[in-house]
């Protein structure tokens, strides 16, 4: 199961991490776990490439993490916000059994 967790402070994102492999097809073939990193690397490409948000993170097999140290830019929000309408639409279709999206305040 992949684990999406969505950081933010006083109601503003303050970063994500997305963890885990979703099991719904075998590695390579998996439709659920594609469609997750896709919509995470995507946005946080568009983050760097049409914004001047600064953002740190780290990305192995099966994790990603992102923080976003400062307030970020209404496009960067946007971006976020789509991002977290995809997931939850992939969460929506497929099951919690193979994506969990959370929200934390920290």
């Amino acid at each position: 199961m992949t684990a999406v967790t969505i950081y933010k402070r006083s109601g503003q994102y303050a970063g994500f991490t997305v963890e885990g492999h979703a099991g719904y097809a075998e590695e390579g073939q998996d439709i659920v776990c594609a469609a997750v990193s896709v919509l995470s690397l995507n946005t946080l490409n568009s983050i760097e490439a049409f914004t001047e948000d600064r953002f740190s993170g780290e990305q192995k097999d099966g994790y990603l993490s992102c923080r976003f140290p400062e307030g970020l830019s209404e496009k960067a929000v946007l971006l976020l916000d789509s991002m977290v309408l995809g997931l939850t639409d992939i969460q929506r279709s497929y099951g919690k059994s193979y994506i969990r999206i959370a929200f934390k305040e920290v």
